[in-house]
């Protein structure tokens, strides 16, 4: 008798909708399963403008967004909501993706329900607990509940091995941020804001720059915005780009000490699609993004990371990117290092990128077919090949 399965994709951020998409467009075109998108609106409107670009249309929405939301409120709120969902749907099984509180307690709830969990992008470490913070906790709980890991990297995969977890229930596939990236810049999606638009056009150099990591909150965030304010001056023919986090406690520490400086664009966050082609046409990235490591390498852009640990080690040891804390100093004279040393830059913008080949969604949905027994896995990713 053939049977359809119920696979439930849940999320509810930006970069969870960006790298769960792939995954969510292959189940819905297998006709071994039913995908049923649940999504959490833990971010909002990043979170549609992803799965509008991606004709996505969620089938459930907790819609569970509260102004300066805490912590505990989105598990909370998450678990409760997800609850009546699967008593609704039955799913054999969910697909969570990464470290947010909304893919813990996606898997939390389902294993409650004993519901067997399928994690996206799973391994990740940085071996301390308190950074970042809550990821590194978040991905670690949510290892022990998992019944399928889907591994980005070979690296990743012996992370979960270390934890004594099942070989066989790990599979290594490339990180689907690739396929996601690659098919939005191949579209050059225009930009809302001419400021953009123009710097797009013009050929000048352009330095991205995100930034919202809890721990670098504060201090370390105010010294950023004065490392931004001394590389703006000293490189006038240089175009800042600052796509502002909406969390007034980053707005504040950062946006004051570059305010009035000609050179530098301070934009709302832009679109998935806005923002990956100002990846595109970046020069050097300046971030403390976790996905932002994995997506610049992937267009030859050299990545510098405020941070003093990552999560994805894997492109420090190819040397795509560099890890140089938040002091104010080093940020400033590591941008101007890529800036106007040569062979400096092309060490960084030629390395390879260790992340993925745009076929980790073929991998993962592979994986998922031979866990129910109507498939087989395909070779694991490995970057020399």
């Amino acid at each position: 008798m053939y049977c359809v399965f119920t696979i439930m994709p849940i999320y509810g951020t930006r970069p969870e909708a960006i790298k769960m998409a792939p995954i969510v467009k292959v189940l819905q075109d297998s006709a071994q399963f039913r995908c049923v998108v649940t999504v959490t609106g833990q971010h909002r409107e990043m979170l549609d403008q992803v799965n509008e670009i991606f004709d996505i249309t969620p089938d459930h929405d907790l819609n569970i967004i509260q102004p300066r939301q805490t912590l505990n409120g989105v598990l909370t709120r998450t678990v409760e909501g997800l609850d009546a969902i699967f008593a609704e749907n039955a799913p054999d099984a969910v697909v969570v993706q990464g470290d947010t509180t909304t893919s813990t307690a996606g898997a939390i709830a389902a294993f409650y329900r004993g519901i067997p969990v399928i994690h996206a992008e799973a391994g990740l470490r940085s071996f301390n607990l308190f950074s970042p913070f809550p990821e590194e906790a978040n991905r670690k709980i949510t290892s022990q509940i998992t019944s399928l890991h889907l591994a980005p990297t070979s690296t990743s995969r012996e992370n979960l091995l270390r934890e004594a977890l099942p070989e066989q229930d790990i599979v290594v596939t490339g990180n689907t941020v690739i396929d996601a990236l690659l098919h939005t810049v191949e579209r050059q999606l225009p930009f809302s804001d001419p400021q953009l638009e123009e710097i797009g056009a013009s050929g000048r150099r352009v330095l991205l720059v995100t930034t919202h990591r809890r721990e670098n909150q504060g201090k370390a965030m105010r010294g950023v915005g004065r490392a931004l304010a001394r590389i703006a001056e000293a490189e006038p023919e240089l175009a800042i780009v600052l796509p502002a986090h909406r969390n007034p406690v980053v707005r504040e520490a950062v946006l004051p000490a570059i305010e009035g400086k000609s050179n530098v664009v301070v934009t709302e966050p832009l679109a998935y699609g806005e923002f990956t082609r100002m990846l595109s046409v970046a020069h050097v990235v300046l971030t403390d993004s976790g996905g932002v490591q994995e997506e610049a390498p992937s267009l030859g852009k050299p990545v510098l990371v405020m941070r003093e640990n990552t999560e994805r080690p894997e492109a420090v040891t190819a040397g795509t990117v560099k890890l140089i804390g938040t002091d104010e100093e080093r940020i400033v004279t590591e941008v101007d290092r890529l800036l106007n040393d040569a062979a400096a830059y092309r060490q960084m913008a030629n390395a390879v990128n260790p992340y993925g080949d745009g076929r980790a969604a073929q991998r993962s949905l592979a994986a998922i077919e031979q866990m129910f027994g109507v498939g087989t896995r395909i070779a694991d990713f490995d970057p020399r090949d």
